[in-house]
């Protein structure tokens, strides 16, 4: 049954709905969907089974490798050689003992191929094996209100396996610098993911020579073009700090990237290889003027200030907070919703546990109307979630991710995934959603009694109408179907 608790959208003393329906709201909307058993373990208490979850110590880790970034560079970099020495091999054999003749030689193509498998099978062990591990936490997790907050920080701090050299690392990324801080504070977290080999990477900044430095100097004596990257300045101030309409401007942008030069990571002739290094020779030397904020010359603590400058920034605050709010309550957050989460930002610095609690404890993120579709991946774990399962392969997960339009690791651009209704309400998407349930129906349908299960994985937020058909379909295949594609399932 519905339950029909009045409740008044944005309205000072709105009151809260039922324990019912806020336990289903907790886990399907805070959560990444009930598992079996999960919305009657919050019921008592809702606010606090969520509030059990904030963790000074972060967020799970996912059971992958554990390799380290510096690990997974090392590895990719002896393969890379090999590569290159085959490449040459295939090329040239020596002749005598003054030249080489290149010739055709079979084997020696066949090396070369075998290198390049080396390198691509690598590269897809890594990536497919991140990401399982990351799907099943998110379908085993009891707190998955601790995993969700997480993958909003990753999502946030974007990086994209559409740079093949960032893809090996996006799990180290998620693992080393978003996991360790998701609730502590988000200087901490914009330091370790800005200087992350990952992030570099992703973004060219170990690429980026400042015009008046020793290396720039030395590279046009010889010839050859470097040059300033603005990449990692300018989605750090677009999207990871102050926000698009903070009103700074391209000297801003291109100062920043000043500030940012000689932030690099160790490469494979370095001890420290894929860790970060600051190459003081690349460094832009000179004063700066950023936002306002005077900044004197001091090499990597320039940057490094900056980053910390922009993390106190009230202007950033409220942008993150803004998409807090949009990605946990709607597209159109209340205003009141913002302002909450805002002034608890700044009254705690930053504390990211402290903006959870908020969260929480605002009646507007309680709002029974659900408004946020599910994006593909969260339609297929809160799939998983309400059967108790979980994905054995990643051979189950990735052809729907694809066909959904949300390619594991693949976001299109630093943006990240887009985070509004309308991005995954397409006719065309939803065909395919009931395209993937009905197959996923046929394999797990069979042995579940279809109205235990509406009410497990629903609670409160089961309407009447859906009930009504699950309870009337001809198969237990057309009833989870019914479910799956429900409205109320469909959204959180």
């Amino acid at each position: 049954m519905v339950d029909r608790t009045p409740y008044r959208k944005g309205e000072p003393g709105l009151s809260l709905p039922s324990n019912d329906l806020m336990a289903a709201i907790a886990a399907t909307r805070f959560g990444l969907g009930a598992r079996p058993g999960e919305i009657e373990a919050a019921r008592s208490d809702p606010r606090g089974f969520l509030q059990s979850q904030i963790r000074r110590e972060g967020a799970d880790l996912p059971r992958d490798d554990g390799e380290s970034a510096p690990v997974r560079y090392a590895a990719f970099a002896d393969l890379r050689q090999e590569r290159r020495a085959a490449r040459q091999d295939a090329r040239m054999v020596a002749g005598d003992d003054t030249k080489s003749i290149p010739v055709v030689d079979a084997p020696n193509r066949n090396a070369k191929s075998e290198a390049q498998k080396d390198v691509q099978r690598y590269i897809r062990e890594k990536t497919t094996g991140d990401f399982l591990a990351r799907a099943q936490l998110a379908t085993d997790t009891e707190t998955s209100f601790r995993e969700r907050w997480a993958l909003f920080f990753a999502n946030h701090f974007t990086v994209s396996q559409t740079k093949q050299a960032a893809s090996i690392v996006i799990g180290p990324f998620e693992r080393e610098a978003i996991r360790p801080h998701a609730f502590g504070r988000f200087e901490d977290m914009l330091l370790a993911a800005s200087t992350h080999a990952a992030m570099l990477t992703y973004l060219d900044q170990a690429q980026s020579v400042g015009p008046g430095s020793p290396a720039a100097r030395y590279q046009t004596r010889k010839g050859r073009r470097t040059g300033l990257n603005e990449n990692l300045a300018r989605e750090i101030l677009e999207l990871h700090t102050v926000g698009v309409d903070a009103g700074y401007s391209q000297a801003d942008v291109t100062e920043f990237a000043r500030a940012l030069t000689g932030f690099s990571i160790g490469r494979a002739q370095d001890p420290d290889i894929g860790a970060f290094v600051f190459r003081a020779n690349t460094h832009e030397p000179g004063a700066r003027s950023i936002l306002g904020k005077a900044y004197a010359q001091s090499g990597e603590n320039q940057g490094l200030s900056v980053l910390k400058a922009l993390a106190a920034d009230p202007r950033t605050a409220r942008h993150v907070c803004g998409k807090i709010a949009r990605h946990f309550v709607a597209d159109d957050p209340p205003p009141a919703l913002v302002k909450r989460l805002e002034t608890r930002w700044i009254e705690t610095g930053g504390q990211l546990d402290e903006v959870a609690k908020a969260l929480i404890e605002a009646p507007e993120a309680w709002d029974p109307t659900p408004t946020k579709i599910k994006t593909p991946y969260e339609f297929v774990i809160s799939t998983w979630r309400a059967v108790g399962g979980r994905p054995a392969a990643f051979e189950r997960l990735n052809p729907i991710l694809i066909s959904l339009g949300q390619k594991p690791f693949s976001p299109p651009s630093p943006k990240g995934w887009p985070d509004e209704a309308g991005a995954w309400a397409s006719p065309d998407g939803l065909v395919k959603r009931m395209q993937w349930t009905q197959g996923f129906a046929a394999a797990v349908a069979d042995t579940r009694d279809p109205d235990a299960l509406a009410r497990s994985a629903l609670g409160a937020r089961l309407s009447e109408p859906t009930a009504r058909a699950v309870a009337r379909a001809e198969t237990r295949r057309e009833a989870f179907a019914l479910l799956v594609m429900s409205p109320e399932f469909q959204r959180r």
